[in-house]
């Protein structure tokens, strides 16, 4: 992957060591400041009546013509070239899980990507196992139990959907001030997110939380459902200002550039929910035994400790970004441009989310077994998906801080290089489910026709991940520029005007039946890639003021 060489062969940071310079790289390949940091480039010169080394053989050295900084020759020993290149990795992988203070704004594009995009990536590993696992302990105490997760958890999707949307917004401002070596504005882009924040989720709590049984009823829960439920679900909703606190203070962290520090306040969030769970909801040791409302209590416990300890490192100034006293006032105007934003932002998380409701309703009509399927096949899809969704994210803060630089070209260059590494990592996973798509369905169930359903399912999905890669990514792109709108009128088309229509048409006009849904989101992900990559050239998103 030449973007990887990129990463690993260019210019480090003041601390780092300096990878031998590739054969045939051209004069000036690296910046004079770090000539002088060279370990195995250094420049040499043989001494008198040596002949020079020629071949590639055991123990020998290329001689690379006018490849150093200053045209002179630069002896690589070709032997040792990829294992210099592997620790270089090595050392760029720990660099960016342990986080630093690079400037995303020059050098180059793919060790940038990949230093944002790695703790992403590991966030969003994180949360796929805490779903996991907090279902799998929830589970043991029955179906009324599950049930309670399953209905709350739906109408948790509106808190989530505005979170998100909430995210989106601070992570394009904060990305943009910082592009412009304006910290104080990237601080006070934060403060004016998280007080929008607080406002929104305060009404919602308020709106919400007392009227948890009522809720439950409206969502067709069962007498017993909501006897044992309605405290859980008050707690979920009571709580959600720490979802909102969470989601937009890792935002402003991910568009400072400081993505390690989200990862590791996401991590620690999620360590202290799996830990607490199971001790609140089986009243392990000197912990009461609260059932499913224990569940409720460990997240909302993770959640809140997660977003303090995500405040204290904002104050600290732990990385690019610090809020200092004279940040703390709020500015009107500047929350008004930023709550527009996020709207549109929102309506189009809601675009994408209820798109999958329309599918589900198309395959009821034919029965439990199509939909039983269908719904593991997207449990793994989702699995798979979340973390190619950091590598996104990297784009989206390479493209806010670029625009901030006034360096469009770069920003361009950034989204196409985060596009060919998802579609090397989404690419693969897809080949993998198509192959193995028998054993991982069968992991899940044992019923037959259930299994036969799910593999369809995931084999023409996963057919469509490559396209996939570029689409999400060139999407969440726009969102980075802060143009909102475009990736939301993108989700109306494809999805709803598209999507939906064509999954309705195959299943019920057509020999394809139950598969005509699984078509369709193939075909979805394949236009979406299209329309997004053709919009994206026209560049009118390099133009966006925030």
């Amino acid at each position: 992957m030449s973007s990887m060489s990129e990463s690993v062969n260019a210019g480090r940071e003041a601390n780092q060591p300096i990878a031998p310079i590739p054969v045939g790289a051209p004069p000036g390949a690296i910046p004079e400041a770090e000539a002088g940091g060279l370990i195995a480039g250094l420049p040499v010169t043989e001494p008198p009546g040596v002949p020079e080394p020629r071949g590639v053989g055991a123990g020998a050295r290329d001689v690379v013509p006018a490849n150093g900084p200053g045209g002179e020759t630069v002896l690589v020993p070709s032997g040792t070239r990829l294992a210099q290149r592997v620790s270089q990795w090595w050392a760029d992988l720990k660099l960016a899980a342990r986080g630093t203070r690079h400037d995303y704004t020059s050098g180059p594009i793919g060790r940038a990507i990949f230093l944002l995009a790695v703790p992403m990536v590991l966030e969003m590993v994180m949360e796929s196992i805490f779903a996991v696992v907090d279902v799998f302990w929830v589970a043991r105490l029955g179906a009324s139990a599950v049930a309670t997760v399953g209905l709350t958890e739906s109408m948790m999707a509106i808190v989530y959907t505005l979170a998100f949307g909430l995210a989106i917004g601070a992570t394009a401002t904060v990305a943009r001030r910082t592009g412009e070596r304006n910290p104080d504005g990237a601080a006070r882009a934060a403060v004016n997110a998280i007080a929008l924040s607080v406002l929104v989720s305060g009404a919602l709590a308020a709106a919400a939380a007392p009227f948890a049984p009522g809720l439950l009823a409206l969502m067709g829960a069962t007498p017993d459902v909501i006897a044992q439920g309605t405290t859980f679900t008050r707690v979920m909703l009571g709580g959600s200002s720490s979802v909102f606190l969470l989601f937009v203070i890792n935002a402003c962290f991910r568009g400072a550039g400081d993505a390690a520090i989200a990862m590791r306040v996401l991590w620690f969030a999620n360590a202290i929910n799996i830990v607490l769970g199971p001790l609140l909801i089986f009243g392990v040791g000197p912990f009461p035994e609260m059932g499913v409302t224990g569940a409720a209590v460990a997240t909302t416990i993770g959640r809140g400790t997660g977003a303090v300890f995500a405040a204290s490192r904002l104050w600290r100034g732990a990385g690019h970004i610090a809020v200092r006293r004279e940040h703390l006032g709020v500015d009107f105007r500047a929350m008004g441009r930023l709550a527009r934003m996020c709207a549109v932002g929102t309506f189009q998380i809601f675009l994408g989310t209820t798109a999958w409701i329309g599918l589900i309703r198309i395959l009821a009509g034919f029965g439990a077994v199509a939909v039983a399927g269908y719904t593991i096949a997207i449990r793994i899809v989702i699995f798979a998906i979340l973390p190619a969704f950091g590598l996104s994210n990297a784009a989206a803060t390479m493209v806010g801080q670029s625009l901030g630089a006034r360096d469009p070209a770069r920003a361009e260059r950034a989204v196409w290089t985060a596009s060919k590494y998802n579609l090397a990592f989404l690419g693969t996973l897809g080949v993998l489910f198509v192959a193995l798509a028998p054993w991982i369905i069968g992991a899940f169930t044992s019923e037959p026709g259930v299994a036969r359903v799910g593999v369809l399912a995931l084999r023409i999905i996963a057919a469509g991940f490559p396209m996939y890669a570029f689409g999400m990514t060139i999407t969440q792109s726009f969102n980075g520029a802060g143009d909102t709108w475009t990736p939301t009128w993108i989700n109306l088309l494809v999805f709803w005007m598209f999507e939906i229509p064509l999954a309705w048409l195959l299943a019920h006009r057509t020999a394809a039946a139950f598969r005509g849904p699984f078509i369709a989101v193939m075909v979805a992900y394949c236009a979406l890639a299209v329309v997004s990559a053709l919009i994206f050239r026209r560049g009118g998103w390099k133009t966006k003021a925030v």
